[in-house]
């Protein structure tokens, strides 16, 4: 197999599981339902953010729109560099894998940004309908991304001597995720790990150019 035929397949792969994920999210829980995986430490818990991966976000629509088209065109320049990396025999399949993840994550969450908010009507109080007879909640590059993997795997207090957050409560791991942010943080952090100089020695090598 062709080192672009797994490169599309991994993108494939992850995109279906993401959008089908999200779809199914969507039209059968309303916004803050959330239901147990495994235990209290696994749940899915339905939320929505108008931003950046793990629920950070820009507020406003035209922060919303920035973030929007910032994100298509990093995606462009990722999906060239990732075409150019394939065509490169020296570069080993891993770390064009990698890049595949980050790429297929940043896409899937720019699908909901660019479309969700056509196609389906608002999630508060009530299931959302695919493609509803009004219309959609939002227009076009102003649909909110969705999230639902919830993992928090436990919670404390900070000691009382810590300064500023002393007595405050804490829990490991807050943030709602959805599986282009895992697909992203993924291949991100096996870039770091196994890769970096590789990555590295890329950029100074384009740079160069």
């Amino acid at each position: 197999m062709s080192r672009g035929k797994k490169v599309s397949i991994i993108i494939f792969f992850v995109l279906l599981a993401d959008q089908i994920f999200k779809i199914w999210v969507k039209t059968h829980m309303c916004l803050g339902d959330e239901f147990s995986v495994i235990g209290n430490w696994f749940i899915i818990h339905f939320v929505e953010n108008n931003g950046m991966a793990f629920g950070f976000e820009f507020s406003g629509n035209y922060g919303k729109l920035f973030l929007s088209v910032f994100r298509i065109v990093a995606v462009i320049l990722i999906g060239w560099y990732l075409a150019k990396l394939v065509k490169r025999k020296d570069i080993p399949m891993g770390f064009i894998a990698c890049l595949a993840l980050v790429f297929a994550g940043a896409v899937g969450n720019i699908i909901d940004s660019m479309f969700y908010g056509m196609i389906f009507n608002g999630s508060y109080g009530h299931l959302a309908q695919l493609f509803p007879d009004g219309g959609g909640y939002s227009s076009f590059l102003h649909g909110r991304v969705v999230d639902m993997l919830y993992f928090p795997l436990f919670s404390g207090h900070y000691p009382t001597w810590l300064p500023f957050i002393g007595g405050n409560e804490y829990m490991f791991f807050r943030p709602v995720f959805n599986i282009s942010d895992s697909s992203i943080t993924i291949g991100i952090f096996s870039i770091i790990l196994f890769y970096w100089k590789l990555f590295g020695g890329l950029m100074q090598k384009d740079s160069k150019k």
